[in-house]
């Protein structure tokens, strides 16, 4: 979404509003790249947040205080992602315009393409590109974002009660690809005309899909089936707490797709079947949802013919043998990503990102958002 704030001294901190936890990153041009001068995540009071979305901002807001006495932070300004239901993007398609006349254009054509009530939406777009028609129509692409305005004022209230300034407002899939593809959003040295880049952030409350298309996000789509359904899936079928499902669940993890792998230590054979048995029924439904979502992109897409590849990251993605599985099941090529891969670490700020390596990505892209 477009920045509500212009013009600051140093760029703002990213601050990513979790289900479990809340992170923050700041980051700050160096001379070998981008340096990362602070991070830190605090764990955030359960029910605070459902699926994205802030339902107790005081509880929210008391978390991010927590985050901020304990990472050191002093500086204020903030950005925030959001990643809910209550987000819709389009690609959408219109007459080319000059930029004054867009805004109109937009406030007036957008409630053809959301199913938000305008009047209860905040919308943004961006440009991604023009083109001509057969018939010699000039063309032009827009990337239409709408979000709730209930729901981007309980993020609001959330920053305003922990005592920062809220200076950006983000979409969590932007920043994702900043993170993990770049500032200037680069396609991978090996892309091709038609192919596109897929990334899969799996956290314990949602999963972000977005599609890259030449350095372009042109498709971004949130589910709630996520880390949580697979821990409640085992707590299910075993009648087990939530605490002790997700322990076995981390023990046990998927087992090998080629049934060669050793069996989980420590645990009963029969239990890690049972539990595996679980935890495969619902990554099966897991690949059902990214294929639809993929499948959807492939048939509103004029050009690109294929996922190349899929960049996996969030701590869902952590669950052992989930990449094979997804391989196997999507027929597409699965690689783990690292957000850190482009940022200079320093040594007060390495050992806590680096254990936070596969949850740390929408912080730092938003943090990168406030940069670019």
């Amino acid at each position: 979404m477009a920045p509500v704030g212009l013009g600051l001294a140093q760029p703002p901190i990213g601050l990513d509003i979790g289900t479990d936890y809340v992170r923050a990153a700041r980051i700050r041009p160096a001379a070998g790249g981008m340096a990362l001068s602070g991070y830190g995540r605090a764990v955030m009071p359960f029910g605070a947040v459902v699926e994205g979305e802030i339902v107790d901002p005081q509880a929210a807001a008391s978390a991010v205080s927590q985050l901020w006495r304990e990472a050191g932070f002093r500086q204020k300004e903030v950005a925030i992602g959001v990643a809910n239901q209550k987000v819709v993007v389009r690609l959408i398609d219109l007459p080319f315009m000059e930029k004054t006349e867009l805004a109109g254009a937009i406030q007036y054509q957008a409630q053809d393409y959301i199913p938000i009530p305008v009047e209860e939406a905040i919308l943004s777009y961006e440009v991604i590109g023009d083109y001509m028609t057969p018939a010699d129509e000039h063309m032009m692409e827009v990337l239409l974002v709408a979000a709730s305005r209930d729901m981007i004022n309980s993020a609001v209230a959330t920053v305003e009660a922990a005592g920062l300034k809220l200076e950006r407002i983000d979409l969590t899939a932007f920043a994702l690809v900043r993170a993990l593809m770049g500032l200037d959003s680069a396609v991978l040295p090996d892309e091709e005309v038609s192919g596109a880049t897929g990334l899969i952030h799996i956290t314990s409350g949602l999963t972000n899909i977005v599609v890259v298309e030449r350095g372009v996000p042109r498709f971004t789509r949130v589910s709630a089936l996520a880390g949580k359904q697979f821990t409640q899936a085992i707590a299910n079928v075993m009648n087990l707490t939530y605490d002790e499902a997700e322990d076995l669940k981390i023990r046990v993890g998927l087992p090998s797709v080629d049934g060669q792998g050793a069996p989980p230590a420590g645990v009963e054979p029969e239990v890690a079947q049972v539990a595996q048995q679980a935890l495969e029924r619902e990554t099966n439904r897991f690949i059902g949802e990214v294929r639809r979502s993929i499948d959807y992109y492939l048939t509103q897409a004029t050009q690109v013919r294929t996922i190349k590849r899929i960049v996996l990251t969030g701590s869902g993605s952590m669950l052992r043998n989930l990449p094979n599985y997804l391989e196997k099941g999507l027929q597409t090529e699965i690689v783990l990503g690292d957000p850190l891969a482009r940022i200079v670490m320093q040594p007060s700020t390495e050992s806590a990102i680096i254990a936070d390596r596969m949850g740390c990505a929408p912080a730092l892209g938003l943090a990168l958002g406030g940069i670019a």
